[in-house]
């Protein structure tokens, strides 16, 4: 079948607009993965009693498990909200078509 020369499929897409705040939310993740990477390699270093720049932490060993815990817990939600926000930017737009245009499924 033959394409008219003033068929253009891109006007049947909505004009969306810039998805600046999953933008901004995909960064903050990322900064929060990278957080909770820094702070579970701090409390795996005074766990391991490896750390001596970590003053405290090194001599108490809850404090330098909940350091790891915590870490661990902003990295995991950090990959999650990051993954979320990814999803959400790649995710394709609908077509703009009336309902009662497309085919009938009895």
């Amino acid at each position: 079948m033959k394409i008219s020369d003033g068929f253009d499929a891109r006007r049947l897409r909505p004009k969306s607009p810039r998805n600046w705040r999953l933008r901004l939310g995909a960064g903050f993740s990322a900064v929060l993965a990278t957080l909770g990477v820094l702070l579970a390699m701090a409390g795996t270093a005074s766990l391991l009693g490896r750390a001596p720049m970590l003053g405290e932490l090194n001599a108490n060993l809850a404090a330098s498990a909940i350091v790891l815990l915590l870490g661990l817990v902003l990295l995991y939600i950090g990959v999650r909200l990051w993954r979320r926000c990814r999803r959400r930017m790649r995710q394709p737009l609908a077509l703009n078509m009336a309902p009662h245009l497309m085919k009938k499924h009895d």
